[in-house]
């Protein structure tokens, strides 16, 4: 494998979760946006919920049907979903307050939350290196790769649809 790519993927999956731990934690929001940013949860739920599905269909293709343009071309779309949920979750966490949660099932609630934001950092380097593998054909090191990244991207998605639900609620706007 190119050293270079390498320093890459590492040097992006940290820099992803450090760059959205200070825009949880800034002490002042930036107001450059506007109010349409309070919309923006509900258009990340959807990308989730389309990530999950797009996930699921794409494993579906592989395993069960051999259909492996279906199966990259689901994998793509799951990718840029992925880089615009990244996009839009900057963008709201760097415009609003934080919401809390107000709910009577609070152990359920930051169960999901916390394993969600765990496993989206742990996810980042398995999605860049399988969507390397893939595109550079090595594809007995993608199926290693992907082995631990589908169930863990797939975790991420549909938790963070539910934590949107359990949330929700609660939001200002």
């Amino acid at each position: 494998m190119n050293n270079n790519l390498v320093k890459v993927i590492t040097v992006v999956s940290i820099i992803i979760p450090l760059a959205v731990a200070v825009l949880l934690f800034m002490p002042s929001k930036i107001e450059l946006f506007g109010d349409w940013t309070y919309k923006l949860p509900h258009f990340n739920a959807i990308i989730n919920s389309l990530t999950s599905l797009f996930l699921f269909l794409s494993f579906y293709m592989i395993k069960f049907k051999k259909n492996l343009k279906a199966h990259q071309n689901l994998n793509t779309a799951s990718f840029i979903l992925g880089a615009i949920f990244l996009v839009s979750y900057i963008i709201y966490h760097s415009s609003v307050e934080s919401t809390s949660y107000q709910g009577d099932q609070r152990f359920i609630y930051f169960f999901f939350l916390i394993s969600h934001i765990l496993l989206s950092i742990v996810v980042v380097p398995f999605v860049l290196f399988a969507f390397y593998y893939s595109l550079s054909n090595q594809i007995e090191k993608h199926k290693k790769v992907v082995k631990y990244t589908f169930p863990i991207w797939l975790y991420v998605s549909v938790s963070g649809v539910i934590v949107y639900f359990m949330i929700s609620p609660f939001y200002a706007q």
